[in-house]
């Protein structure tokens, strides 16, 4: 299953001053790794919307605070695929301290392909078989540093 992993340096105001990090940004840690993973495999959110009026929308999502990360560590984020629905992506997410590899938070997104509707409803979707084929076979995909991030340009 693929794996994908960034290093983000946690920014003032993600966590207190214990190092307890705010709900939401375990969510937004795991959502931009995901995004970013979709880019680097040529499928940036933006360019589905626009040019098939599709998303890899959050369907669910369980993550569970785990030890401290305080402004300015080195935070590493990694998403495994668990398994791949007929619509739906199911990740294992988890966010470790680059240094020691001490974990941070852990848990589980759903992500649900959907189609836009002329109303701007969202209906579950079948993933296309090329999405499918880039997920289950990345190739010799890894992560990449900001500066080799595909561009708008690039899309």
């Amino acid at each position: 299953m693929i794996t994908y992993s960034r290093e983000l340096t946690v920014a003032w105001g993600e966590s207190d001053p214990f190092g307890l990090v705010y709900y939401p940004m375990m969510f937004t840690w795991f959502n931009e790794t995901e995004h970013e993973l979709l880019r680097a495999l040529g499928f940036p959110t933006n360019k589905l919307i626009t040019e098939t009026r599709t998303a890899f929308v959050m369907g669910d999502v369980h993550f569970r605070f785990i030890g401290p990360a305080a402004y300015g560590d080195k935070v590493r984020t990694t998403i495994q695929m668990h398994k791949m629905g007929k619509s739906s992506v199911h990740w294992d997410c988890k966010a470790v301290q680059a240094t020691t590899g001490d974990v941070v938070c852990e848990g589980r997104a759903i992500r649900i392909y959907a189609r836009i509707l002329e109303d701007g409803n969202l209906e579950a979707h079948t993933i296309p078989d090329y999405i499918r084929d880039a997920l289950s076979n990345p190739g010799g995909l890894i992560s990449l540093p900001e500066d080799e991030m595909p561009t708008s340009q690039d899309d």
